[in-house]
C-alpha cells in the first residue's frame, strides 16, 4: 500500500481508531493484522517469504539466548544470517550475477547460459531483512534478550509505518514499545499529523513533480546536453531527498499518532560541509547499520592505513549493492567510498573552518560531489551514465535553451516554476527549523500562522500534488 494513495487515507484512521479502542493485550494483534494487510495489498503471496524469514530469525535468536556454548551461539548466528541473506540474494541479486556470468560466457564464445528467474522483487525486502539481521546480531552480542512472543517479534519486523522503506530500527529502540500501553494523547496526535502533512508535501508536491522532468532526461540521455543535464541531476537530488525523507516523515508521524517513536533518518543532509557529515545526516538508520555491522567488524580505522582504506571501500561497495542489483549502484557506492578515503587522507591539513568563505567552499564542494554521484544512482545503466557525463560537458547555452523550450512537459513554464518555488519554500522552512524537528518547530508558532501554514500545505497537496501508481516511493524497489 502506498502512503500517497486513497487506500491509505482510509486505512490509517481505521487502524488507529481500532488500536485505541481495543484493550492493550489485543493491540499487538491489531497492528500485526493491519501490517500484513498493508503489505499484501501489493503482492499477497510474498507474505510467505517474509513469514519464513521471521520464523527462522525468531527461533535462531531463542537458541542463541539459550545456548551456553559460544561455539553453538556463533554457528546459529551464521545459519540465521546465511538463511536470511539467501532469501535476499535469490530475489534481488540472483539475476544480476547470473546475467553478468552469461555475458562473460558469451564474450568467451561459450554457447551456454543460465536461465534467469522471472520473479518480482518483494517490496522493501532489503529493509526488513536488515532489521531482522540487526535483531539476531544484537541478541548474539548480548545487547538484547530474545523475544519469546512470536507475534510481537513478527510485529517488530512488519510494523507497517516503516515496513517497506525504514527507518531500519534496532530491537533496543522498537521492540519494547509494543508492550507499552499508549494512551490517546491529543497533543502527540497533532504532532504526528503535522509530520505526516509535511512528508506528504515533500512527496506529492515536490518529488513527484521533479520526477517528471528527471525521467524525461535520464530515460533519453542522448537527447540532452549541458545545463539541461545538470538541472535534471540537481532536480533528482531534491527528488530523491523529498521522496525518501517524505516517506520517513509520514512513517514517523503515523507511528507517533499511535504512541511509537521511530528514529530520525534525515537531518538536512544537503547542509553538510563534508562527505562524512553527509553520511551522518543521510539515511542515518542504514549508515549506522553498515558502521556497526560491517565497517567496525572488518576492523574499522583501528587497522593499518591500507587495511582501513579497504574496510571503508568495501563497506561503501556493499552499501551501493544494497541499493540495487545494477552496476550503477556499485559505482555510486564506490564513488562515495573514494570520496571518504580522499577526505580522510587530507583531513590532517589544518583549515580554519570558522572562516565563512571556507565554510561556503566546503558546502558547495560537498553538494556538487553528492549531486555528481546521484547521476550514477539515477542512470538506467553505466553506458547511460557515461553518456550523460559526456553530454553534460557540452555547455552550449543556446542548445540547452532549445532543449528546455521543446521539453515535453505539459505547461512547462508553470510546472518548472512551481517546482522551483516549492524547493525554495522547503529550504526556508528547513533552515528555520534546523535546530529541531518540523512538528516541534511549528508548535511555537502563533495559532493563526500555524493553521494558515497547515491550510497552505493541504491546498498544495490537493490541487498541485501528483498521484497514482506511477508515483511510488523510490526506495520501495530496494
Amino acid at each position: 500500500m502506498l502512503f500517497n494513495s486513497f487506500q491509505f487515507l482510509v486505512f490509517f484512521p481505521i487502524v488507529t481508531c481500532l488500536y485505541f479502542i481495543f484493550p492493550q493485550k489485543y493491540r499487538w494483534g491489531i497492528l500485526l493484522f493491519a501490517s500484513c494487510y498493508f503489505y499484501m495489498v501489493l503482492i499477497p503471496i510474498y507474505i510467505l517469504v517474509m513469514l519464513a524469514t521471521i520464523f527462522i530469525d525468531y527461533f535462531a535468536a531463542i537458541q542463541i539466548d539459550n545456548f551456553l556454548s559460544q561455539k553453538r551461539k556463533k554457528a546459529t548466528l551464521i545459519f540465521s544470517i546465511i538463511s536470511t541473506c539467501a532469501v535476499l540474494f535469490i530475489f534481488k541479486y540472483f539475476n544480476f550475477f547470473i546475467g553478468n556470468f552469461n555475458m562473460l560466457f558469451q564474450s568467451m564464445n561459450w554457447n551456454y547460459s543460465i536461465p534467469l528467474l522471472e520473479w518480482i522483487l518483494p517490496v522493501g525486502l532489503s529493509f526488513h531483512t536488515f532489521q531482522s539481521l540487526s535483531y539476531v546480531i544484537e541478541v548474539y552480542r548480548g545487547n538484547q534478550k530474545a523475544e519469546k512472543h512470536l507475534g510481537i517479534y513478527a510485529l517488530y519486523v512488519m510494523f507497517y509505518p516503516q515496513l517497506v522503506a525504514g527507518p531500519i530500527e534496532r530491537p533496543q529502540n522498537l521492540l519494547h514499545q509494543f508492550r507499552i500501553k499508549h494512551k490517546f494523547d491529543q497533543s502527540r496526535i497533532i504532532l504526528g499529523l503535522r509530520r505526516i502533512l509535511w512528508g506528504m508535501f515533500k512527496k506529492v508536491v515536490i518529488a513527484d513533480r521533479l520526477g517528471y522532468y528527471v525521467n524525461q532526461v535520464y530515460d533519453n540521455p542522448a537527447d540532452y546536453h549541458g545545463v539541461t543535464i545538470y538541472i535534471a541531476t540537481f532536480f533528482f537530488a531534491y527528488q530523491i531527498y523529498c521522496d525518501f525523507s517524505g516517506y520517513t516523515d509520514i512513517a514517523i508521524g503515523t507511528a507517533k499518532v499511535m504512541g511509537f517513536d521511530l528514529m530520525e533518518n534525515f537531518k538536512l543532509p544537503y547542509y553538510s560541509r563534508s562527505i562524512k557529515e553527509f553520511w551522518s545526516r543521510w539515511h542515518i538508520s542504514l549508515s549506522t547499520w553498515f558502521k556497526d555491522y560491517v565497517y567496525i567488524p572488518l576492523g574499522g580505522n583501528r587497522k593499518s592505513v591500507p587495511r582501513w582504506i579497504m574496510n571503508l571501500f568495501v563497506t561503501f561497495l556493499i552499501s551501493g549493492l544494497w541499493h540495487g542489483a545494477n552496476w550503477t549502484f556499485v559505482a555510486w557506492g564506490s564513488l562515495h567510498g573514494i570520496y571518504l578515503i580522499i577526505e580522510n587522507l587530507i583531513r590532517p591539513i589544518k583549515i580554519k573552518n570558522h572562516n565563512k568563505l571556507i565554510q561556503f567552499v566546503q558546502w558547495f564542494t560537498t553538494l556538487n560531489l553528492v549531486i555528481f554521484a546521484w547521476l550514477f544512482f539515477r542512470a538506467n545503466d553505466l553506458n547511460s551514465a557515461l553518456l550523460l557525463i559526456k553530454n553534460g560537458f557540452n555547455f552550449s547555452f543556446s542548445e540547452s535553451c532549445y532543449e528546455l523550450k521543446n521539453f515535453s512537459w505539459n505547461n512547462l513554464y508553470s510546472e518548472y516554476w512551481i517546482a522551483i518555488i516549492s524547493i525554495v519554500f522547503l529550504e526556508i522552512v528547513q533552515f528555520a527549523s534546523r535546530k529541531t524537528t518540523i512538528e516541534k518547530y511549528l508548535e511555537n508558532w502563533p495559532k493563526f500562522f500555524r493553521w494558515s501554514f497547515y491550510l497552505i500545505l493541504t491546498e498544495m497537496i490537493i490541487w498541485i500534488g501528483y498521484y497514482g501508481m506511477e508515483a511510488k516511493f523510490i526506495y520501495f524497489q530496494f
